[in-house]
């Protein structure tokens, strides 16, 4: 790519930046950061625990917004002195530099305009994800697999840490369910899109007769509870089951009862974990998946009184949301935005961002209409 192109693009990726500023407005965020560290520097700060928690993760999320902006106008301006240079001085190799940083910077400023999308209550979160298998037997379970590796996949390509709580195998091949976290901020926003009903047809890798297979997996997106959500779990509102840890076909993987299930008496919601080495590890991971169930369980009774009140009668989101095609020809095509690409392997190794922007601009239009 000549200088000139390079040049060319830079007033597009201007503009570009100069509306995500506008939006997340850093001279504002850096009055607030002000305030806030007066607060963290107050003495007795710790004296009130949650306030202390919500004041601390405030104050770190916004210099993480304030930072992740500066840093791409200062790469901007860095790369228009740079293609400058290189011109004036005939250099291919800081030419060729300045043409890579340009398309990184790009891909950069596209996905922070994506991320000024997300401004719901909880988007911001680290996301608790839960994949099941549904309907297609070992298909449906091998599935289930497929896309839980897929998401670690996505989260190991970005550098998010991720953590498995729970884990239960099939008898045959895949497994039932998984439960994991990403710990990144805009997990949950991001993720919240994947949310539904994920459709497989292939040739059964299970099937002697090399027959065509349908299966499905549900993927559920929760919201990471924090210290000042306030969900109170009385003993006497839950039953706690200890177990031995089972691993792929049902094999024991400890020689003690170390896996916790615990069942919500009130709900009937269950959760379990297995991951860990020590009961009470287990237990504590158990509370936490518990914690952000009954979390979303009361923002969805909430949304359902506001929908009741407006008499739109429910949730307008479908539940089959995704269908992955590997016979009689290759594609994986989001039903509600369109978006497909023609090379599911790329996308069950985690190259999902396409699908994560797309889901994203198109929630923000059905809000908005």
């Amino acid at each position: 790519m000549a200088a000139a192109d390079i040049l060319e693009k830079i007033p597009a990726l201007d503009r570009s930046l100069t509306s995500i500023e506008a939006v997340v407005d850093p001279a504002r965020k850096k009055a607030e950061i002000a305030q806030l560290q007066q607060e963290v520097s107050a003495p007795d700060l710790w004296d009130d625990q949650e306030n202390a928690q919500r004041v601390t993760s405030k104050l770190s999320r916004l210099q993480a917004e304030v930072e992740r902006v500066e840093k791409l106008r200062q790469r901007l301006d860095d790369l228009g002195v740079l293609v400058e240079l290189a011109e004036e001085e005939g250099d291919s190799a800081s030419l060729a530099e300045a043409e890579r940083e340009s398309a990184k910077l790009s891909d950069d400023i596209e996905a922070l305009e994506v991320r000024t999308l997300l401004s719901g209550e909880y988007d911001e979160r680290d996301a608790m994800v839960t994949i099941r298998s549904e309907a297609g037997g070992v298909d449906a379970a091998d599935f289930a697999q497929m896309l839980l590796r897929m998401y670690l996949r996505w989260a190991e390509r970005h550098s998010y840490p991720s953590e498995v709580y729970d884990t239960s195998y099939a008898e045959e091949a895949g497994i039932k369910s998984a439960t994991f976290t990403i710990r990144e901020q805009y997990a949950y926003g991001m993720l919240s899109v994947e949310q539904g009903t994920h459709r497989l047809v292939r040739i059964s890798p299970f099937d002697n007769q090399g027959r065509r297979q349908t299966s499905f997996a549900g993927v559920e997106v929760l919201p990471v509870t924090e210290e000042a959500d306030h969900i109170d779990i009385p003993e006497a509102d839950i039953r706690v089951d200890v177990f031995r840890s089972s691993g792929p076909g049902g094999q024991s993987v400890n020689t003690t009862d170390s896996a916790v299930r615990i069942t919500h008496l009130p709900t009937g919601i269950v959760v379990s974990c297995q991951n860990e080495k020590s009961q009470l590890q287990n237990k504590a991971a158990a509370l936490r998946v518990l914690q952000s169930r009954l979390l979303e369980k009361a923002r969805r009774d909430r949304e359902a009184e506001m929908n009741a009140l407006k008499g739109d009668g429910g949730n307008s989101w479908g539940s089959q949301m995704r269908s992955y095609v590997l016979h009689p020809y290759q594609m994986v095509k989001d039903l509600r935005t369109d978006y497909e690409v023609g090379n599911p392997d790329a996308v069950f190794d985690g190259d999902i961002d396409g699908f994560l922007d797309a889901g994203i601009r198109w929630r923000r239009r059905a809000d908005a209409e």
